[in-house]
């Protein structure tokens, strides 16, 4: 076997055995937590599902019987996020010589599908793979707790952002009903996302697809409808075929900061900057709105000029940093394919 082939493997092997024992951790610890089913909030709750959407109190409190409290779930999302702050180290948490090699190998199993996503949507198959090898190591790690359990947790026992997780609690119990699957049994991130893709359930219910016409949508264990959903979810915001996604800057003068933006969203204009001392290579016109950034690099500091669909990716998740991740291992797929 080949040597790198054989360092991919042992590492995967690793990965996996980690997971499964972080899953396991988190089963003993859910036997011991408590549960729902005589909460005040949980009553309410219910009267509301009850009422507004369709569903029997019966058939909820045998739901919630069955639902526990996390408490790693409130100790996660309490937890400060540790923030890596330069891109230099950023980079390197994705982009590694395993993410592209395993990044290639998904490529090559579902290529006909991808390109049936590119067609009908016409967003590139580089940027679907990226997204889901970044999100979940292309399916290897798509969250060990029981959905019903993360997003119930964080409704009734997480009062800082209650009223979200509340509303992804009552469209994940829609999304169980529509699809005909047992809530009990869906699995993802302490956060509620699952799935390749890690959507939330409100993500899943507006833009996740059928893809492979079966009459169902299932972004867990179905590759065409999570390669589908991911090229659907970015077609929805935005994304314009055949336009680049970011462009490198040179810059000089003493204006040069004036013209980075404040936010994420593409609001300065090409001319704008070019008169600020922002230039590229690439011919773009004045009135052309961009995002434009400064990112810390290996080599200092690295200008860019975000375009319509470097935001798309920024509506996935709101970061610069995680958009340029996206886009550069999408890149290095399409060289390695290219070397091979």
């Amino acid at each position: 076997m080949n040597i790198s082939i054989q360092i991919m493997c042992n590492w995967v092997a690793r990965y996996v055995f980690w997971i499964g024992l972080i899953g396991l951790l988190g089963t003993t610890q859910e036997m011991q937590a408590g549960d729902y089913d005589s909460s005040p909030q949980v009553v309410e709750f219910i009267r509301e599902m009850t009422r507004d959407y369709g569903f029997t109190g019966e058939q909820l409190m045998g739901v919630f019987r069955e639902t526990q409290r996390q408490q790693a779930i409130l100790d996660a999302i309490s937890r400060p996020a540790e923030r890596v702050k330069q891109w230099k180290e950023y980079r390197t948490m994705f982009l590694t010589d395993v993410r592209v090699a395993m990044g290639v190998e998904f490529w090559s199993q579902h290529e006909d599908v991808l390109n049936r996503a590119e067609q009908k949507y016409g967003v590139p198959a580089q940027i679907i793979v990226a997204i889901i090898g970044i999100e979940t190591f292309y399916g290897l790690n798509t969250g060990s707790y029981r959905v019903i359990d993360a997003l119930s947790t964080l409704s009734f026992d997480y009062p800082p952002r209650a009223e979200f997780f509340r509303n992804e609690l009552r469209e994940f119990l829609l999304l169980a009903r529509e699809e005909q699957v047992d809530s009990l049994t869906l699995k993802g991130s302490y956060a509620g996302a699952m799935g390749l893709p890690q959507f939330i359930p409100s993500s899943v219910r507006a833009y996740a697809v059928d893809f492979d016409g079966d009459g169902h949508i299932n972004i867990w264990s179905n590759h065409g409808d999570a390669i589908g959903s991911v090229a659907s979810y970015f077609k929805r915001h935005g994304w314009v075929a055949g336009e680049p996604v970011v462009i490198s800057a040179d810059v000089t003068g003493r204006h040069v900061y004036e013209g980075l933006t404040k936010g994420i969203e593409p609001v300065k204009t090409v001319g704008e900057l070019r008169t600020l001392g922002w230039s590229s290579q690439n011919a773009l016109r004045d009135a052309v709105l961009v995002t434009a950034f400064c990112l810390e690099g290996i080599n200092g500091p690295e200008y860019w000029m975000g375009l319509k669909n470097f935001y798309a990716i920024t509506r996935y998740n709101r970061s610069v940093m995680y958009a340029m991740a996206v886009y550069q291992l999408s890149d290095m797929l399409v060289k390695t394919r290219g070397n091979k």
